[in-house]
């Protein structure tokens, strides 16, 4: 047990150390969306009734979990099945693979990395708002820390399926823009559904990403969960983890 736990520390602090070095992982993951929020509050603010779900709630108040949504999809579709995909083919897995370590252990540890990457870029934003926009929060931390991990995990699942199914890394890079790039502007994620066209909100219901902002919205203001986000969520996470056992390929 001892040494299980010793081997998760030494893998979660190499592969974190390889995701930094990574810049543009890092600078979509934690840069960017940290660029949106400044821009899209110099350009709204954050003044109470500036948002489209409470007058007491400003445009950056609502901003910030969807935000986070979109930091989700990022580490998860971006990220997870380049740097898993360019290890395969760096045989990396495979010797990973030759020794005793327990295969549990490796993936434990990527999956905790990336969660904390994610929860990371969460926690930037909520600071940088805080000071800089006065961030205004109404539902509860624990709540939210739960809504936020549901989210990760299934999102993490899928981007580990997409990982398995991809022959390279760069096909691995191709399919992860492919379907991350149209959630990221159609779901709410970057722009609010509200200002968007009938057409394009009811597309956003037919998109994954658009039940993480809406879940991680509802904590956020204190209405409680959004159980059809939490159904789509749950679905995801258990389809998207038997799928990625099932296609995972170590060489």
């Amino acid at each position: 047990m001892a040494t299980s736990v010793h081997s998760f520390r030494k893998l979660a602090t190499v592969q974190f150390k390889l995701f930094a070095r990574e810049p543009l992982a890092f600078f979509f993951t934690l840069v960017f969306p940290l660029l949106l929020l400044l821009l899209f509050g110099a350009i709204w603010g954050n003044e109470p009734g500036s948002s489209n779900f409470s007058s007491q709630y400003g445009y950056i108040d609502a901003q910030v979990p969807a935000l986070a949504a979109l930091i989700i999809g990022t580490v998860a579709m971006m990220s997870i099945p380049v740097a898993t995909a360019t290890a395969r083919e760096q045989h990396l897995l495979r010797r990973f693979r030759a020794t005793p370590l327990r295969s549990s252990v490796y993936l434990a540890a990527d999956v905790a990395v990336y969660f904390l990457v994610a929860l990371a870029g969460m926690a930037v934003l909520i600071a940088v708002a805080t000071v800089v926009f006065d961030l205004r929060f109404g539902g509860d931390w624990g709540a939210l820390l739960l809504g936020f991990t549901l989210s990760a995990l299934a999102f993490i699942a899928v981007g580990y399926l997409i990982a398995g199914l991809a022959p390279t890394a760069r096909s691995a890079q191709v399919v992860g823009q492919v379907i991350f790039f149209p959630m990221m502007f159609l779901s709410g994620a970057a722009m609010p559904l509200a200002i968007m066209p009938d057409t394009i909100q009811q597309v956003s219901q037919w998109l994954p990403l658009t039940y993480v902002v809406r879940q991680l919205q509802s904590l956020w203001f204190g209405t409680g969960w959004d159980m059809t986000a939490v159904v789509v969520l749950i679905v995801m996470l258990a389809v998207g983890t038997a799928l990625s056992v099932r296609v995972f390929r170590w060489d």
